[in-house]
């Protein structure tokens, strides 16, 4: 069987009769049960076939009739006419609009090989025609990529430089978890992964005995094995109970005063607005008003916080949230009044759970990566913000302390990710896609982002090209070997990009002269040179590629996050103007931003249960990650299509929330607000607390009459709004939301997208 590799971990498959079976790599201790959709989707009905143009484009040129996206047929061409037609459109719009009226700013976990990575390749080749208006930042952590360079000085423990599992397993006495660990977020790694160690590393935490307080609203964001305490806080206060735990440090003199006067900068501003911010202060009493969490267990929490070995681990999730900031600077501040930053177990940590290499105990090391020339049009907005774009050309958008102007974007390019699916408030985006005068996309499935495009092309999945799975944190590196030929007619991105480029002129730079398998052997021996001088030797890429894998070394001692700054702050300074910790920041503060001042406080979020919206929508939707499919990946295979109930997503609530509105298990429900709403299957479940209902986001989205009107299918992004958490970062505010829920009773609609788009030969109609 022939080893490959995945966002949900390796595996070995084998191909017979045009069909393929995967088993999972043998040396993986925990492996993915959404491996198995993979194999499903090779030969999908709903795999992209051949190149298709939507009708009124191919008929009427760019621009015609851009509210048929979502809603009219195809028409199948064959590679050579697309191409050409691409080709043509490209240099248009350059010539017409200039370079920054492309937007190439693609999203998404399209692939874990390191070469046939999409968006890499189309940052390759959209810089190599002169560049584009891109995107920085992510939606995952978006608000913490931009708040911590300013309080920690990078993002280092953001993004995986974080204490290892290993030095929380054995030394932290008390994990503070607000949002959890989630396994299920866990089975996933950018680059793939060899084994999946979340399960390992928090069953030897709690079989110590350390205690795990899960600060959420949902119980199952930590597994039974790990033996948590549930803390049901209310959905979007978890600033409220972290300025309260603070407070309680600093009235009852429990603060680390040393480390505070020589790590820190700007305690005394933050100790000032804990007591005197407010009438009364942001005490225990205060915050269990807001919280909904008992106020002598607030302050019992933090008496044993100080006492103990403690982590304060926040999830990425909880920043994504109206003024999402505010979170993860008051537990930066926290953690430092505590004193513990740098110690073995102690501090605080960002994402375990997030992904398999968060607290990795792999070396760090140099991954094969493919790199992209810098981009020319030097056009860039922040990742949330593409309708803003569309829909505001020529607007100002503030940002980290600095006017954008948007321009106007005539093409969108998109390939390796699902715009559809990450977005908010999707009606808003619908109407954001009739803006361009073309869409394109490259896309392995008839996802919703190919069906509101104007050019699809078929694009391979990883079974289909040979490739390395490779990432700094894990203790595999993988080959990931081509298992069956290219479905139908489609192509890697690499082979589409060249062919392209080769219209427009620049085929030799974008490939340099080399081939697929050139490539792979450069970007390796690339890495294998990078990594001499962190004591680690890789074999040469011949041995590597003939014996599939390389086991790479595991830390020598456990890795403690920022354990030299505590050491020495003077010869190991952080990266902020004072080269402290800044828990009040004049930088920021320097910004004026009502939505985000200088230190960190309470701003109550926009819609929360504490709103006086919550009278009319009564319930907090929390979309978080799927168990099921990455995103939207996989989403109509495998786990993901046997988890829903009548075609439908899965929605679950409290029992009593349900018997209030005379619900029950396996019920259609119509979940709305005011943005929009949308079909979903009910689950009853204890493990969610009264007045919250949670839905994963990836569902694909499918409004009933193409766009703007109620989704069948369950894409929560319809009931989400599209606001920046704070003009600091403009980041996703997807967990700020209210909505209400009613049986539908109406004719079920049909779930289109379980099935292709019409196609049609040219010309008809």
């Amino acid at each position: 069987m022939t080893l490959s590799n995945s966002h949900w971990g390796a595996f070995r498959a084998e191909a017979q009769d045009g069909r393929v079976s995967l088993t999972p790599f043998e040396r993986d201790r925990d492996p993915s049960p959404v491996l198995r959709g993979l194999a499903e989707l090779y030969d999908s009905p709903l795999r992209v076939r051949r190149p298709a143009i939507r009708r009124s484009w191919l008929e009427h040129g760019p621009g015609a009739n851009p509210q048929g996206r979502g809603r009219e047929p195809f028409v199948e061409v064959e590679w050579d006419e697309a191409l050409d037609l691409l080709a043509a459109e490209l240099t248009r719009v350059r010539a017409e609009h200039g370079n920054t009226a492309i937007f190439a700013g693609s999203y998404g976990w399209a692939s874990a090989g390191r070469f046939h990575h999409a968006k890499t390749q189309l940052k390759r080749f959209i810089n190599l025609f002169g560049g584009a208006t891109d995107q920085v930042n992510n939606y995952s952590y978006g608000a913490a990529m931009v708040l911590l360079p300013h309080i920690l000085g990078s993002n280092e423990v953001l993004t995986g430089q974080a204490t290892s599992w290993r030095s929380i397993a054995e030394d932290t006495e008390l994990m503070l978890a607000f949002g959890g660990t989630p396994w299920k977020n866990a089975q996933i790694e950018s680059g793939g992964c060899g084994d999946h160690t979340l399960r390992h590393w928090t069953a030897a935490a709690a079989e110590r005995g350390m205690r795990l307080v899960n600060v959420s609203p949902i119980r199952d964001d930590v597994g039974d094995w790990q033996k948590g305490e549930w803390w049901p806080i209310r959905p979007g206060t978890d600033t409220a109970l972290i300025l309260a735990l603070a407070h309680t440090l600093v009235v009852e003199d429990l603060h680390d005063r040393h480390f505070l006067a020589t790590h820190c900068v700007g305690f005394e501003t933050f100790a000032q607005h804990l007591i005197e911010g407010r009438p009364g202060g942001f005490g225990a009493d205060w915050a269990a008003s807001i919280t909904g969490i008992d106020a002598e267990e607030i302050r019992s929490l933090a008496r044993a916080m100080v006492r103990q070995r403690t982590m304060i681990a926040l999830s990425w999730s909880i920043q994504r949230a109206d003024f999402g900031e505010q979170s993860y600077w008051a537990a930066i501040a926290l953690a430092a009044m505590l004193g513990q930053i740098g110690l073995p177990g102690g501090g605080i940590g960002f994402g375990y759970g997030a992904t398999n290499g968060i607290g990795s105990t792999g070396r760090r090391v140099s991954a094969v990566n493919l790199k992209a020339p810098p981009n020319p049009a030097k056009s860039t907005i922040p990742v949330a913000r593409i309708a803003d774009l569309l829909l505001n050309p020529g607007a100002e958008l503030r940002y980290n302390g600095r006017e954008i102007t948007l321009p106007e974007t005539r093409l969108i390019y998109w390939a390796g990710g699902n715009p559809f699916h990450h977005h908010q408030d999707l009606n808003r985006l619908v109407r954001a896609f009739q803006r361009p005068d073309t869409i394109v996309v490259h896309e392995i499935s008839w996802t919703s982002t190919a069906r509101f495009s104007d050019i699809v092309l078929p694009a391979t999945t990883t079974l289909e090209r040979n490739d390395i799975a490779s990432n700094s944190r894990d203790r595999f590196m993988t080959v990931m070997r081509q298992v069956v030929p290219p479905f139908a007619g489609a192509r890697d991105d690499f082979a589409i990009f060249t062919d392209l480029a080769r219209r427009l002129g620049f085929a030799e730079a974008f490939t340099e002269g080399r081939d697929e398998m050139a490539w792979l052997a450069h970007l390796y021996e690339e890495a294998r040179a990078a990594n001499v001088p962190r004591g680690v030797t890789l074999p040469p890429f011949d041995a590597f590629w003939s014996s599939g894998l390389v086991e790479l070394p595991e830390e020598e001692t456990p890795h403690v996050a920022m354990a030299e700054f505590r050491a020495d702050p003077e010869r190991h300074p952080l990266a902020t103007p004072s080269g402290r910790i800044e828990i009040a920041s004049a930088t920021i503060a320097g910004f004026g931003l009502e939505d985000c001042p200088g230190h960190p406080t309470w701003i109550a979020p926009r819609e929360w249960l504490g709103a006086p919206l919550a009278e009319r929508l009564p319930l907090h939707l929390i979309s978080n990650q799927p168990r099921t499919r990455l995103h939207s990946q996989l989403d109509m295979l495998g786990e993901a299509r046997d988890s829903k109930i009548d075609g439908r997503e899965p929605l679950r609530m409290n029992p009593a929330d349900a018997a209030e509105r005379g619900l029950a298990d396996g019920d259609v429900v119509r979940v709305y607000n005011d943005r929009g709403a949308c079909l979903a299957g009910l689950l009853t479940s204890a493990a969610i607390r009264p007045g919250v209902v949670q839905m994963a986001t990836g569902a694909w989205y499918d409004p009933v009459d193409g766009g703007g009107s109620l989704d069948v299918h369950g894409n929560v992004n319809v009931l989400t709004h599209d606001l920046g958490t704070s003009a600091l970062s403009c980041a996703p505010a997807a967990q700020s939301v209210l909505v209400e829920v009613e049986r539908y009773t109406g004719e079920l609609p049909e779930v289109r997208v379980s099935r292709p788009p019409e196609f049609v030969p040219r010309g008809l109609g």
